[in-house]
């Protein structure tokens, strides 16, 4: 069986590496120049900050298993169970937010290691030339290829909201002990986190998620939101110095949930983390049970 996968995404990955275990033959086609999707990392300052997913939650017995692989080689490690809420900055715990110390990006190129991804290959259109197609990706970037209509119609039944990230680089540690924080009820800012805190290397740098609103009104000019993110933090947790600013726009950030693991017509399926609560773990999930259908049915 010859599968081609559009996206190297978690979850495309994921998919990717269930299928070669499985015994097919997968190419992985990804129109950027690294793996990861959203589970981004960018370098800035001679470090990796996190700009996409901010942790991984693994509940799953599946999940938590490769969870566990990569925590035993050293590529992530348990970073906290509780983070503040604001308004009023109290603690709220939860189940244990796992980190990366080479970034969140690392684990995607754990996933990769070993399979044919060829990068900085975007398409047009669903591949022909094989036996089955997986589109690992948003439901709005899987229309742009003329997907099969219960494809399109499981694409458009999708709604995502975009979020601007905001790299916070500032001259000294002024928070004490934050981790990370959601916030409540705000016009701009939905979370920050502790960059420093959840990498282990202590350095002053916050990451700060926008609102959809904010993203929306900024999405073709993505730079202008960064002053007010940082201004809002700034005000949040009484920071007097100012920052460096970086930012980086997603305009398809975060879905609604659909109940399904991943939609399919005869030879394409899509999958993803539209498919279910919207974490890694389920695109992770939804690509491994696209790779589990299709073995079992060829």
């Amino acid at each position: 069986m010859d599968v081609v996968v559009v996206g190297a995404g978690i979850a495309g990955l994921s998919c990717a590496r269930a299928l070669a275990e499985g015994g097919a033959r997968v190419r992985v086609v990804e129109r950027g120049r690294v793996v990861g999707g959203r589970l981004a990392s960018k370098r800035y300052d001679d470090r990796y900050a996190d700009i996409g997913a901010a942790y991984l939650v693994a509940d799953d017995p599946g999940f938590a298993a490769q969870v566990a692989s990569w925590q035993e080689r050293g590529l992530a490690r348990p970073w906290t169970d509780t983070l503040r809420v604001y308004p009023g900055g109290g603690p709220s715990s939860g189940p244990v937010r796992w980190a990366a110390p080479g970034g969140l990006r690392s684990l995607a190129a754990d996933l990769a290691e070993g399979l044919d991804v060829r990068l900085s290959a975007p398409v047009d259109a669903v591949p022909e030339d094989a036996d089955a197609v997986v589109l690992a990706m948003p439901g709005p970037q899987a229309l742009r290829l003329n997907p099969p209509p219960g494809i399109a119609a499981a694409a458009k039944a999708q709604t995502w909201h975009p979020v601007i990230a905001a790299v916070l680089t500032y001259p000294s540690r002024q928070w004490g002990e934050l981790r990370g924080a959601f916030v409540n009820e705000h016009p701009v800012l939905a979370t920050v986190c502790d960059d420093g805190d959840r990498r282990g290397d202590g350095a002053p740098v916050l990451v700060a998620h926008s609102t959809g609103e904010l993203a929306a009104r900024h999405l073709d000019d993505p730079g202008a939101a960064g002053p007010i993110l940082a201004g809002a933090v700034g005000e949040l947790l009484r920071l007097s110095e100012i920052p460096t600013v970086r930012v980086h726009r997603w305009t398809f950030a975060q879905p609604d949930p659909v109940d399904a693991a991943y939609a399919v017509d005869s030879r394409v399926w899509l999958c993803g983390d539209a498919f279910g609560r919207p974490r890694v773990q389920t695109a992770w999930l939804s690509g491994r049970a696209v790779a589990h259908a299709l073995l079992s049915r060829h």
